[in-house]
């Protein structure tokens, strides 16, 4: 009997790797993809605000169908759900790596971030269902949570190694063996489990419509500059991007069983979590996408420099994830270390909006970098249990779900919007007679300056209207599932 327990011990700890080894391939292309836009702007004629497309058609699609595959996880069983987003992802990596045009990375990009929802959304449940002890959940979680944070670690030092020493092709070509040894070690150690939603409804029609309207409203942004902002084609789709909204909330409103619960933003801290972490992530994706135009544009880092300047940030955040940010919620509650952490990181891009065209690493590039590191650290756990401090356990998951959600929304507009500000003002100084180097650099520094009012204002939007700390017993009931993929 107790070999049989301590084999199905290690059978279950070894699947956790293999989960876990699924979601590093959706957080190194998350993170891997910045060191190299650059490279990818130069070989396929990318503009610099059309480039914000490599980052946003994941992340629009990510964000999109992160709810939706959860439902189909329940709906039709978490193994099955897996298996078909790694092979998704696995296949459209490929299809990024062959690419020679913008139009096949972009759409390749766009199936990369469907299969990733899927991965990230079942992965959380398949971990909750092997490990159902609250002790062993809350390990299980804090190593998921570890791969997550040195993913990015493991992505930007990744993406500038093969950046640098072979091409861009391969920072998505590399996904495949990954992919593989995932689907084959998945099939032989997790359990084939069926759905359990029996005669729920699935809420396809709740997000395309969201999904939609999202693409629509981040590309009438990215293509303000050269279209104009007033004119009838920019309004126009920002328009049908709003009434595409006004229809997903009526279909959320009549579904029996709808993708995001509108009751859910009754409840306060649901609410204000969600706006919180939209305003962070537009700062914060922003804040990788801009910073690596400035090193590789700028400063003249290859690949390789670029991945190495964010490196320390990367190792901050995994440093957090490890527990660090746990006991800090524990000693301070929720509300002093989200506006603090936040407050670190606006000082962080505040730093970066500063920096000179003849900028040096150790005093223009590393403090901002250290800044932001430990922001996001401090701040990412007390964000997603303050998501959740208001609803039972039965909908932690939910909620969770939903704060991803907000954060790659977030972070997919704030991008779009701050992208086309920095190419606005580096064209208008360009115009004025302004050296190239430096029309570029006032652009950014706009840009930062920007995302670091997001991110105070997500601060003080968090230390004024959220709940107090939450007591040690609700924060230790609900640690398990605050670790998600926004890590």
């Amino acid at each position: 009997m107790g070999n049989d327990k301590m084999t199905r011990d290690r059978k279950r700890w070894l699947a956790l790797m293999v989960l876990c080894l699924g979601v590093l391939m959706i957080v190194l292309d998350t993170t891997i993809v910045n060191v190299a836009l650059p490279s990818i702007r130069a070989d396929l004629g990318f503009s610099e605000s059309s480039l914000v497309w490599v980052v946003n058609a994941y992340m629009v699609t990510f964000g999109g169908f992160l709810l939706l595959g959860g439902r189909l996880g329940d709906l039709y069983g978490h193994r099955k759900l897996f298996l078909v987003g790694i092979t998704l992802f696995t296949f459209a990596s490929a299809a990024c790596g062959m690419a020679n045009t913008q139009t096949l990375l972009i759409a390749a990009r766009a199936i990369q971030g469907l299969g990733g929802a899927v991965v990230s959304a079942v992965s959380l449940s398949l971990i909750m269902n092997l490990f159902t002890e609250p002790g062993e959940r809350a390990r299980a979680m804090g190593v998921y949570g570890f791969v997550c944070a040195g993913g990015g670690s493991i992505g930007v030092l990744l993406g500038g190694l093969l950046t640098n020493a072979l091409s861009w092709h391969w920072i998505f070509l590399v996904n495949l063996p990954i992919g593989v040894a995932v689907y084959a070690l998945c099939v032989s150690l997790l359990a084939n489990d069926r759905g359990h939603a029996h005669g729920e409804s699935l809420d396809v029609a709740g997000a395309v419509t969201i999904t939609t309207a999202l693409m629509l409203a981040v590309y009438s942004i990215v293509n303000g500059n050269e279209a104009g902002w007033i004119s009838m084609l920019t309004l126009g789709q920002l328009a049908a991007a709003v009434a595409l909204l006004a229809v997903f909330l009526g279909i959320e409103a009549r579904m029996r069983d709808p993708l995001m619960p509108l009751s859910l933003f009754k409840l306060r801290n649901v609410a204000i979590s969600n706006v919180v972490g939209m305003l962070w992530a537009a700062a914060m994706f922003a804040w990788f996408f801009i910073s690596a135009l400035y090193m590789q544009l700028v400063l003249h880092y290859s690949p390789l420099q670029v991945g190495l300047a964010f490196l320390p940030a990367n190792l901050i955040m995994a440093a957090f994830s490890l527990g660090l940010s746990a006991r800090i919620v524990m000693r301070f509650g929720i509300k002093l270390p989200l506006a603090t952490g936040l407050l670190f990181a606006a000082a962080g891009l505040t730093l970066f909006a500063l920096a000179p065209v003849q900028g040096n690493f150790v005093m223009h590039v590393l403090p901002g970098m250290l800044l932001l590191g430990i922001g996001a650290g401090m701040a990412l756990n007390p964000v997603l249990l303050a998501a959740m401090s208001d609803v039972t356990q039965g909908k932690s998951g939910l909620a969770s779900g939903i704060v991803n959600t907000s954060f790659m929304m977030g972070g997919a507009l704030g991008l779009a919007v701050l992208a086309s500000v920095a190419a606005a003002r580096t064209e208008n100084l360009l115009g004025a007679g302004i050296a190239s180097s430096a029309a570029l650099t006032g652009g950014y520094h706009l840009a930062f300056l920007i995302g670091a009012i997001f991110a105070a204002s997500a601060a003080l939007l968090g230390a004024v209207l959220l709940r107090t700390q939450l007591p040690a017993a609700k924060q230790a009931e609900q640690q398990s599932p605050a670790i998600t993929e926004a890590a």
